[in-house]
């Protein structure tokens, strides 16, 4: 069973931008993983989300630390994060899934954290051992 839940930036994107289409899905997924245990960010996340905020304390106020634990990427996670990487690119060539989604793949295999996400074909060939909380397809 995993410790928490590390969320993928775009389900929080979803609910900061209203998304039409995945809205209600992230907002009740979030919801379900928060009643299951804590959740997570990480500086990459973290970045990714912050665009959409002009000043720190309103994204603060958005992603309350008491809510959304931070987390720091641990070095293994970094190391694994390359070596999928590396994979990828091995395997398919063109670079269409950036650094920053094996960062977070990575964090989630290496603090045994579940992730929440509604892109798992991006994670799922490269961390076997994650638990994804994604859209069924």
């Amino acid at each position: 069973m995993a410790a928490g839940t590390l969320v993928d930036s775009n389900v929080l994107l979803d609910i900061f931008t209203e998304d039409a289409t995945w809205l209600e899905w992230s907002t009740d997924m979030l919801a379900a993983a928060a009643e299951a245990g804590p959740l997570y960010i990480n500086p990459i996340i973290y970045a990714e989300v912050s665009v959409r905020f002009s000043r720190i304390e309103d994204f603060e106020d958005a992603l309350p630390p008491a809510e959304f634990r931070r987390a720091a990427l641990p070095w293994a996670a970094a190391f694994l994060a390359g070596k999928a990487f590396m994979s990828y690119r091995r395997n398919r060539g063109a670079a269409s899934a950036t650094l920053p989604d094996f960062f977070i793949g990575a964090h989630a295999a290496i603090d045994d954290l579940a992730l929440l996400t509604r892109d798992p074909r991006r994670y799922r060939p490269y961390f076997p051992t994650v638990q994804l909380l994604a859209p069924e397809r």
